[in-house]
């Protein structure tokens, strides 16, 4: 079953000290790209949380973010002033005010907003929230899973009705081909009467070019493959572990063959077909880079 990289995810759980809301979204990538937010109380955490993603997510541009938010009669984390930095901050700032003739009224609220002089005091969070915020992690990786696989069934039928124009091209293909050969007959009967005269034909170099040219231009084998790759395609899409790199590998064999038939034909009609198989297999193509 395929999985869309594209991906949506949230879950909230609320304690009795505050809310906690787990948010994911994903876009294309060819590797797991993670911008992770969440509470400088729970920094520590940060290594379990990556290594998880990598395990569940596997690839794709990825912003997560967990909030907690405290209810308003949760205990507020208590902080802490450095008076002595304070007051070194306040007369430094008084002295270089004296020294430029300045006003000296905001020099407290000034020195307030210097770095270290409030700092909040190192609080551990108890295992009963981290407990809370794993789970409702936990219960937004499964939101987010189930979102990219829905989208990736969306992508499965997409692509299985691709591949299917295709097949149905090369039906018609085969269907055009024994008439190509008359005419390559006809076209080098036609040369050769203009330049040397019906007289002079040699039936036997005729016959000659004819067969080179049959083999030149057959494209049984060129056909045989490209059904052969489309069957496989759609065989693993089916797969448990259908994945867009390996689809990926299959649809340039399956372009390799459609372009090796293209330059072989020698024929209008099956020229306009491969044409259209092309524009198929781009499609393909395209909604392989949004596949997991």
């Amino acid at each position: 079953m395929l999985k869309s990289m594209t991906g949506f995810g949230i879950a909230s759980t609320e304690t009795d000290k505050a809310k906690i809301t787990v948010e994911i979204k994903s876009l294309n990538s060819k590797f797991l790209e993670l911008t992770l937010k969440l509470p400088k109380s729970h920094s520590d955490k940060e290594l379990l949380i990556r290594n998880d993603c990598n395990k569940l997510i596997e690839r794709g541009k990825v912003n997560l973010t967990i909030a907690v938010e405290y209810n308003a009669g949760a205990e507020r984390k208590p902080v802490t002033i450095n008076q002595q930095l304070l007051r070194a901050y306040y007369e430094q700032l008084e002295l270089g005010a004296q020294t430029l003739n300045a006003k000296t009224n905001d020099l407290f609220a000034l020195a307030l907003q210097m770095p270290e002089v409030i700092k909040p005091e190192e609080q551990t969070v108890d295992e009963d929230e981290w407990k809370a915020v794993y789970s409702t992690f936990e219960a937004s990786i499964t939101a987010f899973n189930s979102f990219r696989a829905t989208e990736g069934a969306e992508l499965e039928k997409d692509l299985i009705q691709r591949i299917k124009n295709i097949l149905s091209l090369l039906v018609r293909v085969e269907t055009a081909e024994p008439n190509r050969m008359p005419v390559v007959r006809d076209r080098i009967n036609k040369y050769l009467e203009d330049a040397v005269g019906v007289e002079n034909i040699d039936q036997n170099r005729l016959e000659q070019e004819l067969v080179y040219y049959i083999e030149k231009f057959d494209i049984t084998e060129e056909k045989v493959r490209l059904k052969s790759h489309c069957d496989y395609f759609i065989s693993t899409l089916k797969d448990k572990d259908a994945g867009g790199k390996k689809l990926g590998f299959i649809s340039q064999e399956i372009g390799r063959e459609i372009n090796t038939m293209g330059s072989k034909a020698n024929d209008a009609n099956i020229q306009k077909m491969v044409v259209e198989m092309k524009d198929e297999l781009e499609k393909i193509k395209e909604q392989l880079l949004n596949v997991l």
